[in-house]
């Protein structure tokens, strides 16, 4: 009876990690730099951006990257290294220049030190930003960048309890365990009041939309004002929650004087709303500022430009996310900044409009 061959199994070589990503269909940062001819750390460090990386070194692990369409895995570095590379930036409106802006300067400072924004738009809604905190505080962030300092108690634990380093934007205070950057949004709506003040204007108004904290700062700062000088009247007070428009400025400003036609000056809490002021005021033929004056505030784009142009506050809102991002980044190389509160102040521009 003829034996029948009994097979040779042929030994497995180990599995390297080249082969391991060809059996997974994914590419390695180690794949990335076996073909480049240089370490795991050099490819990580030029992937995330860092300037320190010797520029020949990093256009050819970028090259090798492109080639082998390597993506990172944000998953695999957060556990490797207890957090993300990502900082998680909460604002209320994405609609709003004055938001745009921040996050331009908080971009351009973060991503050179290897950071990504993951932005989260809370709709000036305190419930909102505190599930949002909660959602993004999942993914373990490097830091957080947030604004104001006028959250719910949940979020003001959550943030207190996470370990996760935090700055708080367009804000000041005084509380030695608050890190933020801003300026005094009371000063600020206290000084365009008192140049109406000293324009001789004797019934001025207030009109706000939106009302979130720092709309309702300004209010204070404009109560201040008048009552130095004995000129408050809440009648003048025209407060709406709606969301802010140029289209809603003209039909506030509409409202007020023929509700109080003696009123001879308007401070708007926003330049959109002044903007929008203004544009009725020309439609109808009224004098500005002859009839009335008109003040804005946060010197948005085309504010320059309107007809007659508007006088308003000009805030630093780039300068706030520069210094902001540059203060989370000290924080999150476990470095104390020199001062806990940064104070960047405000500017009246003063145009025709008043």
């Amino acid at each position: 009876m003829p034996r029948r061959a009994i097979p040779v199994k042929t030994p497995i070589p180990p599995t390297s990690p080249s082969s391991r990503s060809r059996a997974t269909g994914r590419v390695t940062l180690a794949d990335v730099a076996a073909l480049a001819g240089v370490s795991p750390i050099t490819v990580s460090r030029t992937l995330r951006g860092e300037r320190t990386v010797d520029p020949a070194l990093a256009e050819r692990v970028r090259a090798v990257a492109a080639e082998l369409r390597y993506m990172p895995d944000p998953a695999a570095r957060a556990l490797a290294s207890r957090h993300s590379s990502h900082v998680a930036v909460l604002i209320p409106m994405l609609s709003n220049a004055l938001f745009v802006d921040l996050l331009e300067a908080v971009q351009r400072t973060l991503r050179p030190a290897g950071y990504q924004t993951l932005i989260g738009i809370t709709h000036y809604d305190p419930d909102e930003e505190e599930q949002l905190l909660r959602e993004q505080l999942l993914h373990r962030p490097a830091g957080l960048l947030v604004t104001g300092t006028d959250h719910n108690e949940h979020t003001r634990e959550l943030i207190a309890n996470s370990g996760v380093p935090c700055v708080h934007l367009m804000a000041h205070s005084s509380a030695p365990d608050v890190y933020c950057v801003g300026f005094s949004q009371t000063d600020a709506g206290a000084a365009i009041t008192r140049h109406l003040l000293e324009r001789g204007r004797k019934r001025i108004a207030f009109v706000a939309a939106q009302l979130d904290p720092r709309t309702l700062q300004r209010a204070e700062g404009y109560r201040q004002a008048l009552n130095e000088v004995g000129r408050y009247d809440p009648a003048l007070e025209l407060l709406d929650p709606r969301p802010s428009s140029m289209a809603l400025g003209g039909e506030l400003l509409t409202q007020l004087l023929d509700s109080h036609p003696d009123c001879d000056a308007v401070f708007f809490c926003n330049d959109d709303l002044a903007q929008g002021g203004l544009l009725a005021a020309l439609r109808v033929g009224m004098a500005i500022p002859e009839r009335v004056a008109v003040a804005g505030f946060n010197d948005l784009s085309g504010s320059d430009q309107m007809l007659p142009p508007l006088t308003t506050v000009a805030t630093p809102r780039g300068a706030i996310g520069e210094a902001g991002a540059q203060m989370l980044l000290t924080l999150m190389r476990g470095e104390a900044p020199v001062h806990h509160s940064v104070d960047l102040g405000f500017e009246l521009r003063l145009r025709q409009s008043s």
